[in-house]
């Protein structure tokens, strides 16, 4: 039932987990940056696959889905930034080319003048080591996820929902102007962030023009709450996008598979990262064609055209 600004129950909830998630960014910043990446991680990322697949990956073939599952393999033996850039940035442009859905001869014709302006940008000096770093990790949970809340609030009209966006904003904004406090309650966090988030500080310094950007309280503040929020907001989409609408086989080893994803993490967290990792990064590829089309619905939206109701969903 909506009220008369658009507002929904599901709203005040979308509202109240965002502000828990600020409040768990200032109070346990290391902790729950690591703590949410095992623990809602993996529930996100399998039952997103589940989604996913039973949508074709919003592509006219889920053939491309296994290049893009083959990619994400690939993308963990990279050797550099660099490398795994350009490797996220065919992915993604191939993505947005097979999501058009167009004939075969067109289709090459694209992937052709695509790859050659690669080339031309790798030639030129692209940034494709901070595209490395920055797409599947923050890129993925803030600026996509905005991608999302704004399409949605658009195609209902709701002020709410735009209010929803204001909030995110000033969460954002407050802790890069009040920053968290570096202390930690389990000091072993903070070095396992370190090992696996802290290339993202010297990206965003390079961005900004801050060279040696600490991995301290604002940037692992910033992470903790767009990682925190991005899950949740997944999970409270179930009554929208039906997500929970599998077979009782597949539910149950979605189930099973985020379990035990979480609990070998805590046996053996080198290892389990290691997996986990991966399977974040296929869900971030596989993920890629529904992006494209939600930017494209978005363009459409901002220029006054109708949009596919392909992207109504989100990630």
């Amino acid at each position: 039932m909506l009220g008369p600004m658009g507002l929904r129950r599901a709203d005040l909830v979308h509202l109240a987990l965002m502000l828990a998630s600020l409040a768990m960014a200032y109070v346990l910043p290391f902790e729950l940056l690591l703590l949410a990446y095992i623990v809602l991680g993996p529930a996100h990322y399998y039952t997103e696959i589940s989604w996913l697949h039973d949508r074709s990956y919003f592509m006219p073939t889920r053939a491309f889905a296994a290049v893009l599952a083959v990619a994400a393999l690939a993308g963990m033996f990279m050797a550099t930034p660099w490398w795994s850039g350009v490797l996220l940035w065919c992915c993604f442009a191939g993505a947005a080319i097979a999501a058009l859905g167009l004939p075969l001869r067109r289709t090459v014709m694209l992937g052709t003048v695509a790859a050659a302006a690669t080339l031309l940008a790798a030639l030129a000096g692209a940034p494709f080591a901070f595209i490395g770093i920055m797409l599947p990790t923050l890129i993925h949970v803030s600026i996509f996820t905005l991608i999302f809340m704004t399409l949605g609030a658009m195609r209902s009209g709701s002020r709410f929902q735009w209010g929803l966006i204001g909030a995110y904003f000033a969460a954002v904004a407050a802790i890069l102007i009040v920053p968290p406090s570096t202390a930690t309650v389990i000091p072993v966090f903070a070095k396992l962030g370190r090992d696996y988030f802290g290339d993202i500080a010297p990206a965003l310094g390079a961005l900004f023009g801050r060279p040696g950007l600490p991995f301290a309280g604002r940037v692992t503040g910033l992470l903790s709450f767009v990682y925190t929020y991005h899950y949740l907001n997944w999970f409270i989409k179930a009554d929208v996008i039906r997500w929970t609408r599998m077979p009782r086989p597949r539910l149950a080893l979605v189930a099973g598979l985020s379990v035990v994803s979480t609990a070998f993490c805590f046996y053996d967290y080198a290892l389990g990262i290691t997996v986990l990792l991966l399977v974040s990064l296929l869900h971030v590829l596989l993920e890629f064609p529904l992006n494209t089309v939600a930017i494209r619905d978005l363009t459409g939206l901002v220029l006054g055209r109708s949009s596919r109701p392909a992207a109504r969903a989100g990630a």
